[in-house]
C-alpha cells in the first residue's frame, strides 16, 4: 500500500475514498445516526423506545390492521412483533381482536389520545432536523431514497427467485434443450 499525505496534513493508507456510492452510502449511514439518535433521545421522554413508537404510530394511521400486516411494514424483525405488541397492551395503549386465526390491532382510547400528542410532537422533532433543506430538497430526498428502496426490493426479490429454481444434477442450473444454462 502506498501512504499519502491529505491536504489537511494527516496521512492516509492506500487510495482515497473516490466513488460516489460509496460515499454516499457512508453519508447516509453518519446522517441516520445522528437523526436516530435525536429521535430516540426523544421517544425517551415519552417513555416509548423508536420501535414501540413505531407500532404505535402504526396501528394508529390503520386501526384494524392485522398483525401480519404490522410485521410486513415494521423497521423491526417479526420476532419482535409480539413482544412490542405485548409490552403496549400492557400499558393499555393497543388491544387485540381475534377474528379466527387472525389478531386485528387497534388503539384503546389511551392509546388514541397519545397517539394524537406523540406522533405531531415527534414529527415536529424530525421535521426540525431536516429543516436544513428546502421542502422541494426534502421531496427530492423522499423520491430519490424510495427509487433506491424500491431497486433494492426488486433485486431482492429476484435474488430469492432465482435461489428457489430448481437445479439439476449436482447442483447444476438445468440446461434448456441448446445446452445453455435456463433462467
Amino acid at each position: 500500500m502506498i501512504m499519502s499525505r491529505t491536504r489537511a496534513g494527516s496521512t492516509s493508507w492506500g487510495r482515497s475514498l473516490r466513488k460516489p456510492a460509496l460515499l454516499g452510502w457512508l453519508r447516509l449511514m453518519r446522517v441516520y445516526q445522528k437523526v436516530d439518535r435525536v429521535s430516540a433521545e426523544h421517544l425517551r421522554g415519552w417513555g416509548f423506545s423508536v420501535a414501540q413508537f413505531d407500532v404505535l404510530a402504526h396501528v394508529g394511521a390503520s386501526e384494524g390492521m392485522t398483525q401480519q400486516e404490522l410485521a410486513d411494514s415494521l423497521l423491526v424483525t417479526k420476532g419482535n412483533v409480539c413482544q412490542l405488541l405485548d409490552k403496549l397492551e400492557g400499558r393499555g395503549l393497543i388491544s387485540r381482536l381475534q377474528e379466527g386465526r387472525t389478531n386485528r390491532l387497534f388503539l384503546t382510547d389511551e392509546g388514541r389520545r397519545l397517539f394524537e400528542r406523540i406522533v405531531p410532537a415527534h414529527e415536529a422533532v424530525i421535521a426540525e432536523r431536516f429543516s436544513v433543506l428546502s421542502e422541494r430538497e426534502q421531496t427530492q430526498l423522499y423520491e430519490l431514497l424510495r427509487k433506491f428502496d424500491r431497486a433494492l426490493d426488486r433485486d431482492a426479490q429476484r435474488r430469492t427467485t432465482v435461489a428457489r429454481r430448481p437445479t439439476g444434477r449436482a447442483g447444476r442450473i438445468p440446461a434448456s434443450s441448446s445446452g445453455t444454462p435456463s433462467f
